[in-house]
């Protein structure tokens, strides 16, 4: 089973090391998918529209591999005590979640927060406003619910990390930012694995991130971004819960254009680099 790697690296070790950027030399492989366009189906079927509504990103939650999904939640919404045979990391894009053990006060995360659910750990899942919806990614799968009495140890223990909480880095901290007021954080992972990072795009960024590997999965979270084909030829709206992918090297232009900041959640298998218009 795979573990989170949560505490491996600090923020700074991650992101400031030097390394050797390549640039893309092949037309991209890319793909975009607006919020508008994703096809909602429920978490639990048998259950219908008492079970939270859910859709897969990438990937497919009903087979072992890994897979990044949306799931949205009714205000109220309260999960019996349960557990997971994985390991999976949670990010608020909507509402307010709360993610703990079944005797815990409720610790409201709103959007931004970052929580991560060890396999075997008994826990509840509740939601607080009127619309909430979240970011679920596990590294292996089936995704199942099992019964609190299957409950184990798997060594993990789990993350809830607050927004407000957060320490974010900046250009002058971060050798693959090169961008006037974009920030970056830590989340998750390794420098020779996939790693999870959030970055903070400023009101009226225009720039791009460059990806050099191949893996790399954007999801919004906040704010909204105008994705620029590289022929220029065609943009595209990408509201909270959209997803930008790219399986080689690729640079990906974007426009914030919300009335302030934009999170994006980036998963990546190598540094990316993000730049902004001057800069690049």
């Amino acid at each position: 089973m795979k573990h989170l790697k949560l505490a491996k690296l600090t923020i700074a070790s991650l992101l400031v090391s030097a390394s050797v950027y390549i640039a893309p030399s092949v037309q991209a492989e890319t793909k975009v998918t607006t919020a508008e366009d994703i096809n909602w189906g429920y978490l639990n079927p048998a259950r219908g529209d008492k079970s939270p509504g859910a859709a897969d990103l990438w990937g497919d939650r009903t087979k072992d591999t890994a897979t990044g999904m949306l799931v949205r939640f009714n205000k109220g919404f309260e999960s019996p005590p349960h557990i997971h045979n994985i390991t999976y990391r949670g990010i608020v894009i909507k509402g307010e979640m709360h993610n703990d053990d079944p005797n815990a006060a409720k610790m409201w995360m709103p959007t931004g927060s970052f929580w991560t659910q060890p396999a075997g750990e008994d826990h509840t899942t509740a939601a607080n406003d009127k619309t909430n919806l979240i970011y679920l990614e596990i590294d292996e799968g089936p995704y199942l619910v099992q019964p609190s009495k299957e409950h184990f140890d798997n060594g993990e223990r789990p993350v809830n990390l607050h927004v407000d909480n957060m320490v974010w880095l900046q250009e002058s901290d971060l050798v693959n930012i090169a961008a006037n007021d974009v920030s970056a954080t830590y989340l998750w992972g390794d420098t020779n694995n996939v790693y999870g990072t959030l970055v903070k795009l400023p009101k009226g960024f225009e720039g791009s991130i460059t990806s050099s590997g191949d893996e790399f999965k954007a999801v919004v979270i906040q704010g909204s971004l105008s994705y620029i084909d590289e022929n220029k030829s065609n943009a595209r709206t990408l509201n909270a819960g959209s997803y930008v992918a790219s399986s080689t090297p690729a640079k990906h232009r974007l426009r914030n254009i919300s009335d302030d900041e934009t999170i994006v959640y980036v998963r990546a298998s190598s540094k990316y680099q993000v730049n902004d218009l001057v800069s690049r």
